[in-house]
């Protein structure tokens, strides 16, 4: 009998479905902690998929005192 095997996921080529990402600046803020930069895909918009359904990725935003 045959089985059903799952349709393939659709992984946008250009992040491998890591949408969003965090760069060290390098650096250091008042507080000691490190400058960072939340970046985004550009292809797929930060959704990590080619698919049209997919939702984007979450990223937060830090304040610094």
């Amino acid at each position: 009998m045959t089985q059903h095997s799952p349709a393939p996921t659709r992984i946008c080529p250009d992040c491998d479905g890591f949408p969003a990402v965090a760069i060290d600046t390098g650096t250091l803020l008042d507080d000691g902690t490190r400058a960072t930069l939340q970046v985004t895909c550009r292809r797929c918009h930060g959704t990590g998929s080619t698919s049209s359904t997919a939702t984007p990725a979450q990223v937060t935003q830090r304040e610094h005192a």
